[in-house]
């Protein structure tokens, strides 16, 4: 009998099966020059994602670009009878901090500098596993890409602190505020993270496996 960790895995894609993205049915493709469609919910089928990897960057090298005027522009524009003032995120967080908010200080810093950032990290690991065909830690790659979704599904958060922020900003009565080009450029990162997790096809990870245990 041959051993358990030599046994190659089988993709779906290997047995002539397409998976459908939308409900998750494997069916077998249709004849030759007849649309692939899921029996069940009519999606087309595809065997990987259309241009997966390339989606993914162009979406990532976006997000990664509008990363650091969303930390560095000012989030809000506040103006009263005392002046004018400006606020980006750190400043709200080291207000918040300071003000004795250190709770909300730390939900504000990780929301929404240390998970988008996280998300684009690990993002950019992913896809360039994928392109270098490495088969190392599979299973453990694959974790990391089901919790950037399941964190993507929490992305506006983010954007709900950010307001939360403004919010809880200490403004005189008579003082008018609005949001500046950080807060357009924050949003814009949660929704190209987004996207970015969407496109990118988590068994491009299994191609290249050798086995069904990963080697380490």
């Amino acid at each position: 009998m041959q051993d358990n960790a030599t046994l190659r895995a089988v993709t779906a894609a290997e047995r002539g099966l397409l998976s459908c993205l939308s409900c998750g049915l494997l069916s077998r493709p249709a004849a030759e020059n007849s649309r692939n469609n899921c029996p069940r919910c009519h999606a087309t089928l595809h065997s990987r994602i259309p241009h997966s990897l390339t989606r993914t960057w162009a979406f990532l090298i976006a997000a990664f670009i509008l990363y650091v005027p969303a930390n560095l522009l000012p989030i809000m524009e506040t103006k009263s009878f005392f002046g004018e003032q400006q606020d980006t995120i750190m400043s709200g967080v080291v207000f918040l901090w300071e003000s004795g908010s250190r709770i909300l200080a730390m939900m504000v810093f990780i929301a929404s500098i240390i998970i988008p950032l996280f998300k684009l990290i690990s993002l950019t690991y992913l896809v360039l596993s994928v392109q270098s065909k490495s088969t190392w830690q599979l299973h453990e790659r694959s974790r990391l890409y089901r919790l950037i979704d399941a964190i993507g599904r929490w992305s506006m958060l983010d954007v709900y602190v950010v307001t939360l922020l403004v919010a809880l900003v200490q403004i005189n009565t008579l003082a008018h505020i609005r949001a500046g080009l950080g807060a357009t450029a924050f949003g814009a990162v949660v929704v190209l993270t987004i996207l970015a997790a969407n496109s990118f096809d988590p068994r491009l990870l299994w191609d290249n496996s050798p086995t069904d245990h990963d080697r380490h």
